[in-house]
């Protein structure tokens, strides 16, 4: 149960996630920020606890597709973002529209619900009781929160101008560095799927 915590975390990557959500952070109010990251959060949960209930039986009886075309999808999708991330740089993806529950969920997908993540999900139904995926799913929702919020409240401890200025040069650089491994990533899942596909072929 810990192992699988601490792998839903690597894959979440609340570090990452700190930086793609900096420029929210610097235009919302501190309450409408944690009130928007709450729900995004919450609406992870809720999507990710549909995964731990249903598992394949999503993928294989509702939409009728193969999990490996859904991963090789979801890794073309992250090599997307990644590619214009590395480009646009921090204004490439959430942007404040207005309706602060569209940004909550704009949040949630693709940031915090992804290929990846959905995968692990529907390992953990597979590979736990029920109740300890519950238990496991918000454990990490809640480490996840807590991990951002702190590192928000870090940045506003620093009271030196010339302090914040360069935590915040190195945060975007390590913004656009961060899409090179988001790529990756996503390049892996495609080859990933392929391969899983070509295998399940040949059988």
């Amino acid at each position: 149960m810990i192992a699988a915590i601490f792998s839903f975390l690597v894959m979440l990557n609340p570090f990452a996630l700190f930086l793609y959500l900096k420029p929210v952070m610097n235009d919302l109010p501190d309450a409408d920020f944690r009130s928007v990251f709450l729900k995004a959060s919450l609406i992870s949960f809720f999507i990710y606890l549909v995964f731990l209930l249903f598992g394949d039986i999503v993928f294989q009886k509702v939409f009728r597709i193969n999990f490996e075309s859904f991963r090789i999808f979801g890794g073309i999708v992250l090599f997307s973002f990644a590619y214009i991330f590395i480009v646009q740089g921090k204004k490439a993806f959430i942007q404040i529209k207005g309706d602060l529950h569209d940004l909550a969920s704009e949040i949630a997908l693709p940031f915090m619900v992804g290929a990846g993540t959905i995968s692990l999900t529907i390992l953990m139904s597979e590979q736990m009781e029920l109740w300890q995926g519950v238990v496991s799913l918000a454990l990490i929702m809640l480490a996840n929160f807590v991990i951002i919020m702190g590192l928000k409240q870090i940045r506003r401890g620093m009271r030196s101008k010339s302090v914040q200025t360069a935590f915040d040069k190195n945060m975007e650089l390590l913004l656009r560095i961060n899409g090179f491994f988001l790529g990756a990533i996503g390049v892996d899942m495609v080859v990933t799927g392929i391969s899983n596909l070509m295998a399940a072929s040949q059988v």
